[in-house]
């Protein structure tokens, strides 16, 4: 079913129909955490300053390939966080595009979105992804401003734009529905709807990356640390700003090029979809083509050649859907189970707790969830029970699918996306009631 009425409607009627609670990430078997994300407090830019620099002589948790060369944040080489790839090297130019896409497409200023990065950073304890965006930064007039107010703790120094694309990314890395209603409207208040979703996408890429980066222990370059970015040229913004976003010729290509897609049995098979037709979360990323292009090109790069099967990149991204009570992206994940053959006992066991799982399954769910919890509470020990269930191909694709969801949770409930008929028919079949947040049934 399609949904015509616009994002911040959404936002409004999801939430009042479907009383989604936030709830802190790393909920498990109906045990919430000790310390969950929405309590922590913020890591000093001195401090992961300080970690960076120790771990610039790391070793990461998988070997960093030398023969992959693609630059990206205007590197001077290849940076760790594609050699990375090495096990799964067709994704590695598109891991360089997708973070060049994230902060110089789209219409919000790079520089807002590399300080959103840098503030994910400090929810998240990265210093990897904190030192390249003080990099960025500094290579900008406006970055540097923002950079040193960040540093002295002094956001009033900011635009109102620059304050609310900061508290925004905050809210929303700390819980998945963090975002009330209220903040909403303060952000669509500036920021029209293509930008809110270019927002939206920033702060779940950041999600996606500052685990990826922590998960593997990255060691951060020391022209990381030492020099500032050297920004591309950017397009001349409109002499005038519009009150609404502008159908640019990329997103009137890019929505064709999908819709087509959508409506192809054969192509839809080949991408693992759900019979579902273009899914709302789609709908809502074409707003901003360009990110939403390089999301994909790295999504179907690591995936199409998978060493892992299909069910177990359900049952990550399954737990991982849970631990943050995404409700769209549980829906979708029942759905592609139930579409596999797996047992609705099993599924309706799996709600509650992990005795249904296999050892295989159980590996890599109780992996997903530490990451999806606490990105730098990751140990070498993490990892080797990961590696020596899937090999080192297997391992990074199971990161890789955790933090898919990272970003992918964030974007759906985040906007509150309505859920497509055909998911919400499966779940009830399954489950004999709609989604309710976990915290609900305690």
């Amino acid at each position: 079913m399609i949904y015509p009425h616009s994002i911040r409607s959404s936002v409004g009627l999801a939430a009042a129909a479907l009383l989604v609670v936030a709830a802190p990430a790393g909920l498990v078997a109906g045990r919430a955490t000790v310390d969950p994300a929405t309590a922590r407090p913020l890591t000093s830019l001195a401090n992961l300053a300080q970690q960076a620099r120790g771990r610039v002589t790391a070793t990461a948790r998988v070997p960093l390939d030398a023969s992959l060369t693609a630059r990206s944040l205007g590197s001077p080489e290849a940076p760790a966080f594609v050699r990375a790839l090495g096990a799964t090297p067709q994704a590695a130019e598109p891991m360089a595009a997708l973070a060049d896409a994230v902060l110089f497409k789209g219409t919000v200023a790079p520089e807002i979105k590399a300080a959103m990065g840098l503030r994910i950073a400090q929810v998240n304890g990265s210093p990897y992804v904190a030192a390249h965006m003080l990099r960025v930064l500094k290579g900008h007039e406006r970055g540097s401003v923002i950079r040193s107010a960040m540093e002295a703790s002094g956001l009033t120094r900011l635009s109102t734009r620059e304050q609310l694309a900061l508290r925004y990314a905050e809210l929303l890395t700390r819980s998945v529905n963090g975002v009330t209603p209220s903040e909403f409207e303060r952000v669509g208040g500036l920021f029209n709807d293509s930008e809110v979703v270019e927002l939206t996408m920033t702060t779940c890429f950041f999600n996606f990356f500052t685990r990826y980066t922590e998960a593997l222990d990255l060691p951060v370059e020391s022209w990381a640390i030492d020099s500032a970015m050297t920004w591309p040229a950017r397009p001349p913004r409109f002499p005038v700003t519009p009150r609404v976003a502008l159908l640019a010729d990329d997103e009137i290509a890019a929505a064709a090029a999908a819709l087509a897609q959508s409506k192809d049995p054969a192509a839809q098979a080949a991408r693992g979809g759900f019979g579902i037709g273009m899914a709302n979360s789609q709908r809502a990323m074409l707003r901003v083509p360009g990110i939403a292009a390089a999301w994909r090109a790295f999504g179907t790069a690591f995936r199409d050649k998978a060493s892992i099967a299909r069910d177990i990149q359900l049952q990550i991204s399954f737990a991982v859907s849970t631990a943050n009570e995404c409700r769209y992206c549980t829906l979708h994940q029942v759905l592609g189970l139930r579409r596999l053959g797996v047992d609705p006992v099993k599924l309706q066991s799996m709600r509650k707790d992990d005795s249904m799982l296999t050892p295989r399954e159980k590996v890599a769910v109780l992996f997903a969830r530490k990451l999806t919890d606490r990105p730098s509470g990751m140990t070498d020990a993490d990892w080797a029970a990961v590696k020596a269930e899937f090999g080192d191909a297997g391992a990074v694709e199971v990161l890789l699918q955790t933090c898919n969801f990272a970003f992918m949770n964030r974007f759906t409930d985040g906007l509150q996306l309505p859920s497509e008929d055909e998911a919400i028919k499966v779940y009830l079949e399954t489950y004999g009631a709609a989604w309710t947040p976990v915290t609900t049934q305690q």
